[in-house]
């Protein structure tokens, strides 16, 4: 049966100003990430239209068409609604160093900011529930162009991975608080299409990128 598999994009410059673009670690996890899929011959090999998801494509050895309906949550207008002050990357920054573990710090500000968008909050271009729906409806437009035993690649972000995920699972959006935190970059979710429609056979595979390369940001 037909296959597709979404594979989260690499490490990204988490930090800096432009965060759409692959880190030194991120470009080293893409080519390891081409190693795993050396011989594939994908029928068709799609992205989000995110500079790190093409990067990613490209680094793995693939040229993928383009669908938006890939594309992560704009996760700055998330932050920003939470705490305006983080308009300013400058202060954002500053105020992450001061608690001495940026990363750690950025998280729980993160967690915040996301379950204000989840409850529906103000502020914001894309609401959650859209959000899944056009993840899920971005799913189900590349199994459609999908013949019988052909495979997709589909480089795009945790995110919409989280979102597609919990709606199979199950059958709405619930999961995705406890499926987004946690996808790796480059790992690789499974998905099939049969006659009963489309089904989760694995999540979140990163075998191939051993404990050197492993990240989750």
């Amino acid at each position: 049966m037909p296959a597709i598999y979404l594979i989260r994009h690499a490490q990204a410059s988490f930090g800096a100003r432009d965060y759409d673009k692959l880190s030194a670690l991120g470009e080293q996890q893409a080519a390891r990430l081409g190693e795993t899929f050396a011989g594939v011959k994908p029928a068709l090999v799609v992205s989000g239209s995110m500079r790190r998801h093409q990067q990613t494509a490209s680094l793995a050895g693939f040229t993928a068409d383009v669908d938006p309906g890939f594309d992560e949550f704009d996760h700055q207008e998330v932050i920003v609604a939470h705490k305006p002050a983080y308009r300013r990357h400058a202060v954002m920054v500053a105020d992450l160093a001061r608690t001495g573990n940026p990363r750690r710090a950025f998280q729980e500000v993160f967690s915040a900011a996301t379950q204000r968008w989840i409850d529906g909050g103000d502020g914001y271009t894309e609401t959650f529930q859209a959000f899944c729906e056009r993840s899920e409806a971005a799913v189900r437009r590349t199994a459609e162009r999908l013949g019988k035993g052909e495979t997709a690649l589909v480089f795009t972000s945790g995110g919409p991975i989280a979102a597609v995920v919990s709606r199979l699972l199950s059958g709405g959006d619930g999961l995705w608080t406890k499926l987004n935190p946690v996808t790796i970059n480059t790992a690789i979710t499974k998905v099939v299409s049969g006659r009963g429609g489309l089904t989760v056979v694995s999540y979140n595979e990163h075998v191939h990128l051993g404990a050197d390369l492993l990240t989750y940001r």
